[in-house]
């Protein structure tokens, strides 16, 4: 009964440190950028767009389509780079647990 025990309190440790790490996320910001640097976003670890940079000379009514795609870009860059850093976190809270592999708790 003792081994169900610590178990439960390491199920309830690993489900705190879980909820902070996704409050965390929050707080992590990371930088796509698409076409050399000429349109740049920040998203939180979440996913959460912050703000987005677009380099003046891309301001013509005919590369609209090119400016458009040029976002789209860089906003899967940044959501790559936050899904990158949330793995990067989970990894460090659950090293050393016998968690199934692919198991995602993000």
């Amino acid at each position: 009964m003792k081994d169900i025990m610590g178990l439960m309190k390491q199920a309830q440790a690993m489900q705190q440190k879980l909820q902070d790490a996704q409050a965390a996320l929050d707080n992590v910001e990371v930088e796509g950028t698409a076409g050399g640097g000429v349109v740049t976003v920040k998203v939180t670890g979440k996913g959460a767009l912050k703000a987005i940079s677009i380099d003046p000379s891309l301001m013509n009514p005919d590369e609209k389509e090119i400016l458009e795609d040029l976002i789209v870009a860089a906003m899967n860059d940044a959501r790559a780079k936050a899904e990158r850093a949330a793995q990067e976190r989970m990894a460090e809270l659950t090293r050393g647990l016998p968690l199934p592999p692919g198991l995602k708790l993000f």
